[in-house]
């Protein structure tokens, strides 16, 4: 079986398939630093649905998520969206923990592991 790997540079790579799975780094709002914790949350959601995309995979396909918030009281604010995302009777397994993020303009951060092929 070969390791496909995509965005990948000298530290890490955003995405790695193998075996039947995608690992997902964990995506931050690199394109809404700084807003609310719903606006990076959808954000979040819309690089993951890239990075599922460019795998050859959806969402319906998502096994396994990790969220990791610097404030848990913004759990109900993610949940919103997330519930709003995730497609009816395809949520997958899921942990959320309050956590420091790499830098202080991340509010959420999200890793998942989906299925791919068949």
């Amino acid at each position: 079986m070969q390791i496909r790997r995509y965005e990948t540079n000298s530290r890490m790579s955003q995405a790695v398939v193998y075996g039947g799975f995608a690992f997902l780094a964990g995506q931050v709002a690199v394109d809404a630093p700084n807003a609310s914790i719903a606006e990076q949350t959808r954000n979040v959601l819309e690089r993951i649905d890239g990075l599922l995309t460019k795998v050859g995979t959806t969402r319906s396909r998502i096994l396994s998520a990790t969220i990791w918030l610097t404030d848990i009281s913004t759990f109900d604010e993610i949940n919103a969206v997330w519930d709003a995302w995730v497609p009816a009777a395809s949520a997958p397994a899921r942990a959320t923990v309050e956590a420091r993020l790499a830098a202080p303009k991340y509010g959420v951060e999200i890793g998942i592991i989906a299925a791919v092929g068949d």
